[in-house]
């Protein structure tokens, strides 16, 4: 499975962008632009394991592809949602509890990198890891 493994963070773009269209205030966004975020990734068929561990928390969680789950973001905002396989590409669709906004994500494995690919409200960001 291409996904499997750790990664570390290489580089964001436009990352901080994003975090203030979630709402992030801007110590936070300053913070998390260098959370050294470091993501675990295992799968076992439509089951995966993944364990977010970076400067502010560690946290681990189960899914199954197509099964919504809750999840909250690093700055506490509550979200709900599922991850499917399209091709290569894990996609994740999550509704914000508070507003009802819609958060994709998109992970890809591109060359020898995890590209993370996120869209809010018309802003699209990527974070790229390095196998770590």
């Amino acid at each position: 499975m291409a996904f499997n493994g750790t990664w570390k963070i290489d580089r964001n773009e436009n990352y901080e962008k994003f975090m203030e269209a979630l709402g992030v205030n801007m110590m936070k966004r300053k913070l998390g632009a260098h959370d050294n975020l470091k993501i675990t990734i295992q799968q076992d068929g439509n089951k995966f394991t993944v364990k977010e561990a970076s400067n502010f928390r560690t946290i681990e969680l189960e899914f199954t592809l197509g099964a919504n789950f809750d999840y909250s973001l690093a700055d506490g905002t509550e979200m709900n949602g599922n991850w499917n396989l399209e091709g290569n590409k894990l996609v994740g669709t999550f509704t914000r509890k508070d507003n009802g906004k819609v958060l994709k994500a998109y992970r890809e494995i591109v060359g020898d990198e995890l590209v993370q690919t996120y869209i809010y409200e018309g802003v699209e960001s990527k974070r790229i890891f390095k196998r770590g």
